[in-house]
């Protein structure tokens, strides 16, 4: 099984029509579904044949409760604490697809008080940099990692954010990664470059990290003791992409899916790709489902 600790919120997802008209009108589609890195990421797992396990924080209000029972719907096992108000993200997408979000996590960074039971049964542990920078949630996240790496527990990092490491700074960021020790650390291309580039985070000492540039090749950066190597795996090509929220939890999820049952990390980051397509032809798609709806 595979865990997952952080947000559970709210996403509103606002697909603009053009270039935003300030201080006027610009024609929109606009959806609410469940979010969060974390979630997502546990709920892909699922899609793609796993278990997962989300654990978090959510507010104690009706948003809280729909969400947490959209995420059960789901298959993903939840453990949640409910208290204050429940996170909303906006997340702006383009034509080109591309993603801009406006985020308020609510009560999502103030998780505590950690129990070893929310470990149990657990193969590999999944924490975005989101879980570790700032409020209990961080304190929560590295004490749960410091449980996994005892239990010999797989932890893996998505560097998450280019905005979280600019803001934590980008060596205080680099320091927090590699004191954290992850088996296997997540990066796309803008978040690699605000941390120094694709040689400062093969130093990070991950034995396995992943650089993923969007519709091109990811990088897969193996480290030994007898010295490291690099291998472009290919991404699938899509047509008609509108919207690719999600997708780097979605290959997330199927890289560490892959990687659980055995398979080497280009094998996985292969299976990566395709989880991670199937994530963004669902949400590009007309006749996506609006889990909000009555």
């Amino acid at each position: 099984m595979i865990g997952t600790v952080g947000d559970l919120v709210e996403d509103v997802v606002v697909r603009l029509g053009g270039p935003i008209n300030v201080a006027s009108d610009t024609a929109a589609v606009v959806r609410r579904r469940r979010g969060g890195s974390a979630a997502n990421m546990a709920v892909n797992v699922v899609r793609a044949g796993g278990r997962a396990r989300f654990i978090g924080q959510i507010g104690d209000d009706p948003q809280g409760v729909h969400l947490v029972e959209v995420l059960t719907s789901e298959g993903v096992e939840a453990v949640v604490r409910r208290h204050g108000r429940t996170g909303t993200i906006i997340v702006l997408v383009d034509v080109a697809g591309e993603r801009t979000m406006l985020s308020d996590r609510g009560a999502a960074g103030d998780l505590a008080d950690p129990d070893p039971a929310w470990l149990d049964g657990l193969d590999t542990l999944h924490v975005p940099l989101y879980s570790l920078i700032g409020g209990a949630l961080a304190s929560t996240s590295t004490t749960l990692i410091g449980w996994a790496h005892e239990r010999g527990i797989r932890v893996s990092i998505d560097a998450s954010s280019a905005a979280v490491i600019s803001g934590h700074g980008r060596c205080a960021s680099r320091m927090l990664l590699t004191s954290l020790q992850p088996d296997v650390l997540l990066c796309n291309e803008l978040e690699t470059s605000t941390l120094g580039g694709a040689d400062a985070v093969s130093c990070i000492g991950a034995a396995l990290t992943i650089v993923k540039q969007g519709a091109d090749d990811c990088l897969v950066i193996e480290r030994s003791a007898s010295g490291s190597g690099t291998t472009s795996v290919p991404a699938l090509r899509l047509d008609h992409v509108r919207d690719t929220t999600g997708a780097g939890d979605a290959f997330a999820a199927g890289l560490l899916l892959a990687l659980g049952q055995g398979a080497a990390p280009v094998e996985a980051a292969r299976r990566a790709h395709e989880v991670a397509a199937a994530a963004i032809r669902r949400v590009s798609g007309d006749g996506e489902p609006d889990p909000w709806a009555a």
